[in-house]
């Protein structure tokens, strides 16, 4: 967690929740430079031991993160009363679809920027945040319905990753090296990502056989 000083005392911080380094630093500089004052965290649970100590103005999360992702951060701010206000921007190149937006907006998030970043766009959205002030009180969805639908999400996710693996597989050694090489950057990283799905999916399964089937 990294805390810069060059924000304006009277304007609170931005917290940016992103476990790509290099994206993290590109937001970093880029809202320095725009004389933010910034903290960083690499994942939810980090970002709430941040919020514990000063409450953000902004949030800026990634959603695709380990051990706690942006969906589950979210959820965890919007059920706390003392955080439920804050303005929270989800950023993404995975969840992506309309039913994702759907999902992240009924979940509490304020807005949703798909990746790469237009940064423009993105220092527009700030500062139109900062100066709506806190949004409309929000009223959380209950966590069966929480983790029933973001099981759906993951699900949906997983088909279109491993149907990428198989087309990416069955293109390998039909193109040029060099469109070879492409495939085979594009099939490690599908890889990953479809890892990180199945492990995401059994922790939201795992939630859920916790949840009293009464609620």
């Amino acid at each position: 967690m990294i805390y810069n000083d060059n924000m304006a005392s009277g304007q609170g911080y931005l917290l940016i929740v992103e476990d790509d380094l290099d994206i993290l630093k590109l937001l970093e500089t880029t809202l320095n430079f725009s004389g933010y004052r910034v903290v960083t965290a690499r994942n939810g649970n980090e970002a709430l031991e941040v919020v514990k100590n000063e409450l953000p103005t902004i949030v800026i999360a990634d959603i695709m993160m380990p051990k706690l992702d942006g969906f589950g951060f979210v959820h965890r701010l919007r059920i706390n009363p003392k955080t439920r206000g804050i303005p929270v921007v989800f950023i993404t190149a995975t969840f992506v679809s309309r039913d994702d937006r759907e999902f992240a907006l009924n979940i509490g998030a304020t807005r949703f920027i798909q990746k790469p970043l237009d940064l423009d766009e993105f220092l527009v959205t700030v500062e139109e945040l900062l100066i709506q002030g806190a949004p409309v009180e929000f009223k959380p969805i209950n966590e069966l319905n929480f983790y029933e639908e973001y099981r759906k999400r993951l699900e949906e996710k997983l088909d279109q990753k491993n149907t990428q693996i198989a087309r990416d597989k069955l293109l390998l050694g039909t193109k040029t090296d060099e469109e070879n090489q492409f495939l085979q950057a594009s099939l490690h990283q599908a890889v990953g990502e479809r890892d990180e799905l199945i492990l995401l999916l059994g922790q939201v399964q795992n939630q859920l056989e916790k949840i009293p089937k009464s609620e």
